[in-house]
Parts: C-alpha cells; sequence; structure tokens
C-alpha cells in the first residue's frame, strides 16, 4: 500500500514537468551577469573588458568551453541604481558547467598569466563598477 502512495506522490510531482515539455523544448544555458559602472569610468571599464575579458572569452570559445557570449550596454536607465553592462555566456547545456572551475582557471593562467595578475584585474574592476546580478537562465524554444 505505501509503494502505491509512493508512486502516485512520485508521479504528481512529475506531471507539472510532463506538461511543460509540452510547450518547449530545452536549448542552451545562459550565465547572465549585469554590473553598474560608476560615474565617470565607463570607458575605463570597456578598456579592461576589451583587453583582459574578451581573449579570455575567445579563448573559452576556441576550446569549446562557451558556445558564445555577448555584452549589452543599456540604453534605458529607470533610476540610479540599474544597471549599465551586461555580460551574457551561453553554455550548451547544464553539463558543461560541470568542472567549469577548473577550465576557467587554466584558460586564465594561459591568457592573463597566472592567478596573481586575474586577481589584481578583478581589485582594479571593483574600484570602478559593482556587480548588480548574476542569473543562470534556461533558454526555451517554444513548440
Amino acid at each position: 500500500m505505501k509503494r502505491i502512495y509512493g508512486l502516485a506522490i512520485f508521479a504528481l510531482l512529475l506531471t507539472p514537468a510532463l506538461f511543460a515539455q509540452e510547450h518547449y523544448s530545452q536549448g542552451p544555458v545562459w550565465r547572465v551577469s549585469t554590473v553598474r559602472v560608476k560615474p565617470t569610468h565607463m570607458d575605463e571599464y570597456l578598456a579592461t573588458l576589451q583587453q583582459s575579458s574578451k581573449p579570455l572569452l575567445e579563448e573559452e570559445k576556441r576550446q569549446g568551453v562557451i558556445v558564445d557570449y555577448k555584452f549589452f550596454i543599456k540604453e534605458t536607465k529607470h533610476d540610479p541604481q540599474d544597471w549599465d553592462v551586461c555580460l551574457a555566456i551561453e553554455y550548451k547545456n547544464h553539463a558543461a558547467l560541470d568542472g567549469l572551475d577548473a577550465k576557467y582557471e587554466s584558460i586564465r593562467d594561459k591568457v592573463l598569466g597566472g592567478k596573481q595578475p586575474a586577481q589584481q584585474l578583478a581589485e582594479k574592476r571593483e574600484e570602478i563598477r559593482e556587480t548588480v546580478s548574476s542569473d543562470l537562465l534556461q533558454e526555451i524554444f517554444l513548440k
């Protein structure tokens, strides 16, 4: 009897996922980070992205760690606390996130010259910007 109740509960928990899959199929996974750049530092911040982030992301893409990446500048600010720059990194799927730290560190060391230069860059960026959000999103394709 307990087994029947257990199966019934399992089926009820699984039902919403089954219905959801009727409406869409899963696409890639995106890590989307938004930052607010401190006043008068936008050029400096964009220069650091061009000099270090872009080569790092290009190498990750070349090695197949990421599928693609995009930078966005927000043109419509609703209040002073809104974000200015967004970085979206595309991964093939959730499995691509497994072991990501080790892959990133290897590429970071190759492109930026090790942990110390990367740490100095991060500290410099923290002086001119602050992170607003960092979210993991599942892209879907409606059927």
